[in-house]
């Protein structure tokens, strides 16, 4: 297929979910599987998980040095989830807005809300859901990575998360991956298409 070449702003792809749907596994297919596409690497105060990789999957850093950065002014967003602190770097998204390129960010519901009052005419909100509750239940207990009382916190989040789908542009309901990530990359394309993209000097025709 022809690369569309239009001048355009870069958009941002929001991703959000409860924990347990599925959408860090949506997010890391749809870099292999959408061309152009550039993931937001967040940053954190919370320790690496096993197989996670620092400044891939995450920047790690300590209490003190995301604070400082909060004070710097160099987050679009950040949020207090559980006892970690995360946040979206604000120059990787601007740079991407002005040079035509597209980026997404898997964040959550705290940090949605800033990126889409902060950046109204770029963003673009998608939430991702497990087809039913007890399938999100079974998922968090199928990680194995914490303890109950943690799953049991995770449960209400994402119970209390799942009320906020209405908020965006998008609802992908996660039953198979292939098919969610089919429905992303016909998201990614449609937003792409769309006139209200394009650079204020477009000409279709010149001549």
């Amino acid at each position: 297929m022809e690369e569309d070449k239009r001048p355009r702003r870069g958009i941002i792809f929001i991703l959000s979910a409860p924990s347990g749907a599925g959408k860090t596994t949506i997010s890391r297919g749809a870099l292999e599987k959408i061309d152009r596409l550039e993931m937001s690497v967040s940053v954190t105060t919370r320790t690496p998980r096993v197989g996670e990789t620092p400044d891939l999957d995450y920047h790690f850093v300590s209490d003190d040095e995301f604070q400082r950065r909060a004070r710097a002014g160099e987050f679009a967003e950040f949020a207090r989830v559980f006892e970690s602190s995360y946040g979206t770097l604000r120059d990787p998204i601007e740079r991407a807005i002005s040079s035509g390129s597209d980026i997404l960010l898997d964040i959550d519901i705290q940090g949605a809300r800033q990126i889409r009052e902060r950046y109204p005419r770029d963003a673009v909100g998608i939430f991702v859901l497990p087809p039913s509750f007890a399938e999100l239940e079974d998922r968090l207990r199928r990680r194995g990575t914490e303890s109950a009382d943690a799953i049991a916190r995770r449960l209400k989040r994402a119970h209390d998360e799942a009320s906020a789908w209405p908020d965006y542009d998008y609802l992908i309901i996660n039953a198979h991956v292939a098919v969610s990530l089919a429905r992303l990359a016909a998201i990614v394309n449609a937003e792409r298409l769309k006139v209200a993209r394009l650079a204020e000097d477009f000409v279709p025709w010149k001549g």
